[in-house]
C-alpha cells in the first residue's frame, strides 16, 4: 500500500483531488486513536483507516463534498448501536474527524503578455497563485518580463493549449493583443473546467466574439459564465490598476462557497 503523504505529493503534482482525514479527537472507545488519517481519492478509492464500519462510509461520503466545495469540514460522530446493529459491533465512544481538501494549486493562466499582464503575474504571484503566461510573441513572452513566472509558453495558443494542466483551480484570464487571439482563446478556455474564465475588451468587442462563437454552437449558458467586462468596477485607468481589478474579482470567485 502507497504511503499517504507520497500519495498526497503524487495526486497534487498530477493536478488532482482528493481529501484528507484526520480523527482529532477520541472518547471511551473508538477504532483508532487520535491521529489517525485516511486519504480519499476524487473517485471514492482510499489509502489508510480511521476504524472501518458505517462511519468511515459517512467519511468517505463527506470527503467527496470537500473535494467538491474546495473546503474543509470537521465532524462528530457517535459510535453508539443503532437499530438493527448488534451491541458487540460498535464500540460505544465518540469521535470527530476534520476533512482537508487536497487541490491542485491555484494557477493564473495569463492569455498575452502585455502591460496589464505585469501586474497580473507579479500581484498574483504575492497572492499565492502560481503564474503561466502564453503568448505568440517572442518578445513579449520572455523570463526577463516575467521573473515570477513558473510557465512561459511561446507559441501559437492552438498548440499551447493542450500543454496546460487546466483544472478546477485554474484561472484564466485573455488579454491577449486582438480580436481574432481572444476569441481563439476563448472557444479554448470554455471547453475546459477551468474556475474562472475572464475576458478584456469593449462591449462591440464582446459582442462580436459571442455572436461568432454561438454561431459555431458554443451554447449561450456556456458564453454567460465568462467574466466580461473583465475585473471589478474600480475605475480603473492604468494597467496595474486594470490587473487589481481583475485579480480581485478572481479572489472573490474563488473565496466564494460552492452550494
Amino acid at each position: 500500500m502507497p504511503d499517504i503523504y507520497q500519495e498526497i505529493a503524487r495526486i497534487t503534482a498530477e493536478g488532482g483531488e482528493a481529501a484528507l482525514a484526520t480523527i482529532v479527537s477520541a472518547d471511551r472507545s473508538t477504532p483508532r486513536e487520535v491521529g489517525a488519517k485516511m486519504l480519499v481519492r476524487a473517485d471514492g478509492s482510499i489509502i489508510g483507516s480511521i476504524g472501518g464500519g458505517s462511519v468511515e462510509a459517512q467519511v468517505i461520503k463527506r470527503a467527496t463534498e470537500v473535494i467538491r466545495k474546495g473546503k474543509p469540514q470537521r465532524h462528530h460522530f457517535s459510535l453508539v448501536a443503532r437499530e438493527g446493529e448488534e451491541p458487540g459491533m460498535v464500540c460505544g465512544g465518540d469521535m470527530e474527524v476534520f476533512i482537508e481538501p487536497i487541490l491542485p494549486a491555484p494557477t493564473l493562466h495569463i492569455f498575452g503578455g502585455g502591460h496589464i499582464s505585469l501586474g497580473l503575474a507579479k500581484i498574483g504571484k504575492l497572492l499565492g497563485f502560481k503564474i503561466a503566461v502564453i503568448d505568440d510573441r517572442a518578445e513579449f513572452a520572455t523570463p526577463e518580463r516575467f521573473p515570477d513566472a513558473e510557465l512561459i509558453l511561446t507559441e501559437d495558443f492552438n498548440k499551447a493549449f493542450p500543454k496546460l494542466k487546466i483544472n478546477k483551480s485554474s484561472y484564466i484570464v485573455i488579454v491577449t493583443r486582438g480580436h481574432k487571439s481572444d476569441e481563439q482563446v476563448l472557444e479554448l478556455a470554455l471547453a475546459a473546467p477551468a474556475k474562472y474564465i475572464g475576458m478584456i475588451g469593449s462591449k462591440s468587442k464582446i459582442k462580436a466574439i459571442f455572436s461568432h462563437l454561438l454561431a459555431r454552437g458554443i451554447p449561450k449558458e456556456l458564453l454567460d459564465t465568462v467574466h466580461t467586462p473583465i475585473g471589478l468596477e474600480i475605475c480603473a485607468e492604468t494597467p496595474e490598476e486594470i490587473a487589481i481589478s481583475i485579480l480581485a474579482e478572481i479572489i472573490k470567485v474563488r473565496r466564494s462557497p460552492i452550494p
